[in-house]
């Protein structure tokens, strides 16, 4: 007959699971305490002191914050960085499109999907280099192909009006792989069933597309907007390897403007403030998605 251990026993060994279990969630919160919410406290201090990078702080309270909403360059900052938000619904319907091509069985779409998905793991660098060849107002392969049709090419990345196609397209081409892959993802992942009843309804490919895919498909798009909204408003390693903000501050985005302000202009303290109300923008813009969400996301009953 099997013989129940004492209970003081059960105790002693569930406490000592308990401190083991402790014990290993114990360096996960370690890791974020010392590299998110130390320097998250830190550097909303330092917003409100005058910092340089090498000096003493000198508390000066909400001061960065309000020079800073009077910053004719920071302003400059926030509307370029507004423009190439303007590139996420191309790059979405472009993604979209491609994942329905891809969805209808082609042959080569396993090589399809790895050529397009490359660019979402090359190094920015690489990229921005590729793309400053292609634009090269003198030898780029871009105005090459304008001047065999005898069309004049613009210097792409010199002039204030073409700069920003020129950078969106290049956002556009880069960040396609990944929202494909989700698409596809998606488009897969709809029931047969459903599409085969709206058929047998006398739904044509559009209305099936319109009334049956597209509802299915509304949390991977809201999915991919709030991801790619957030990464826009953190645009940086282009900028810097690209136009430096150029020409005449048109390419300067909130995070390239702290980036000056860090660690060119020894600014620390004013760069934190930047760094803060770039993070309110931030959640600003997701919880405002998350709310317009609602009114057109679909989500399927489990």
């Amino acid at each position: 007959m099997k013989m129940d251990m004492p209970r003081t026993t059960t105790g002693r060994l569930a406490r000592a699971e308990a401190r083991w279990g402790y014990a290993f969630i114990l360096m996960p919160f370690v890791g974020l305490a010392l590299f998110l919410v130390g320097p998250l406290v830190a550097s909303g201090v330092l917003s409100l002191h005058d910092y340089p990078l090498l000096g003493t702080p000198r508390w000066i309270g909400a001061q960065n914050y309000r020079q800073l909403f009077l910053d004719d360059t920071f302003r400059a900052a926030l509307r370029n960085t507004a423009i190439f938000l303007l590139g996420i619904p191309a790059g979405m319907a472009l993604s979209l499109a491609l994942a329905v091509a891809l969805n209808q069985g082609v042959r080569g779409t396993v090589l399809f999907r790895a050529c397009y998905f490359l660019p979402t793991v090359t190094s920015v660098v690489a990229v921005s280099l590729l793309w400053m060849w292609l634009y090269n107002p003198e030898f780029g392969l871009a105005n090459a192909l304008l001047q065999s049709v005898g069309l004049p090419g613009p210097a792409w990345l010199q002039d204030r009006f073409w700069v920003y196609p020129a950078l969106i397209l290049m956002g556009i081409w880069g960040g396609v792989g990944i929202s494909l892959l989700l698409y596809l993802a998606a488009l897969q992942a709809v029931p047969r069933s459903l599409l085969e009843a709206a058929t047998l309804d006398g739904a044509g490919p559009w209305q099936r597309f319109r009334h049956v895919v597209w509802p299915l498909l509304t949390p991977t798009t809201f999915f991919i907007a709030v991801m790619s909204v957030i990464g826009t408003l953190q645009m940086f390693g282009q900028i810097y390897l690209m136009t430096h903000g150029g020409p005449d501050n048109a390419t300067v985005t909130v995070m390239y403007y702290l980036w000056q302000q860090a660690f060119m202009l020894n600014r620390m303290g004013y760069a934190c403030a930047i760094a803060w109300v770039l993070g309110g923008i931030i959640a600003a813009a997701t919880v405002a998605q998350f709310r317009l969400g609602r009114r057109w996301v679909c989500y399927a009953d489990a």
